[in-house]
């Protein structure tokens, strides 16, 4: 099973009032196992770069009102590519691949602006997966930013000072995971991983041909009958 987990940089909430992506980051997972292929670029959004985005990403000190000198090592925009030419080749990378998004309807509805405003046909909103979703449904009342979903499943994110797709997607692929169930959710093996890919069964292990011996001693067993006859009648142990 292909899977993309990916994240967008952008200059607003809202693709219909002008606001534009600037950054789209993107891993593939095989069978929930990273391979190494990513995508990542940055876009120039042809317009100004709203201080609040900046203050999120800190993407595009150059396209500020006024304009602000960029600082060593920061993103600037302006000679990045625009949209329209990299749509193809980011519609080529997913493919139909299900997308594993935190928030996702926010991700696809640029996206899937983005893409129509070149002529390209939308991304259906259920290949995607949410994991913003997942997470509410786990752990019902409690914090589902990703901030809070590395706490809760002890997820190193020190380097995450300001957002950026390409490490937010690293991230949250670590997060999915762990949302699922694991790394090894279902303990396939590779060969098997392999298989289940075209078809074939998931290997799940069986029970042992041979039972392993009881390690607990004589007199540990009289020691827990005595400990529950003292429990009466109504013991659990009682009941089997």
């Amino acid at each position: 099973m292909r899977e993309i987990v990916l994240d967008t940089e952008t200059t607003g909430f809202d693709p219909e009032s002008g606001d534009r992506i600037v950054e789209i980051g993107a891993i593939e997972l095989w069978n929930h196992v990273a391979t190494g292929e990513t995508y990542h670029v940055y876009i120039n959004p042809e317009r100004s770069m709203p201080a609040e985005a900046f203050g999120v990403h800190g993407i595009g000190p150059d396209l500020l009102e006024p304009p602000q000198k960029p600082e060593p090592g920061q993103i600037t925009l302006k000679d990045k590519p625009v949209f329209a030419k990299v749509g193809q080749a980011f519609r080529d990378f997913v493919g139909d691949a299900r997308l594993v998004i935190h928030n996702a309807s926010f991700d696809m509805k640029f996206l899937n602006a983005e893409l129509g405003w070149m002529g390209l046909p939308p991304i259906p909103m259920e290949q995607a997966l949410d994991t913003l979703a997942i997470a509410r449904k786990r752990f019902p009342g409690s914090p589902a930013s990703l901030d809070a979903l590395c706490r809760r499943f002890n997820i190193d994110n020190s380097n995450r000072v300001l957002h950026g797709a390409l490490l937010d997607s690293e991230i949250l692929a670590e997060v999915y995971l762990e949302l699922i169930g694991g790394r090894q959710p279902d303990f396939g093996l590779s060969s098997a991983s392999a298989e289940s890919s075209t078809g074939g069964d998931i290997w799940r292990p069986g029970p042992r041909p041979n039972p392993l011996q009881p390690r607990i001693t004589e007199d540990e067993r009289a020691a827990h009958d005595a400990f529950v006859e003292k429990l009466g009648e109504n013991a659990l142990w009682s009941r089997t």
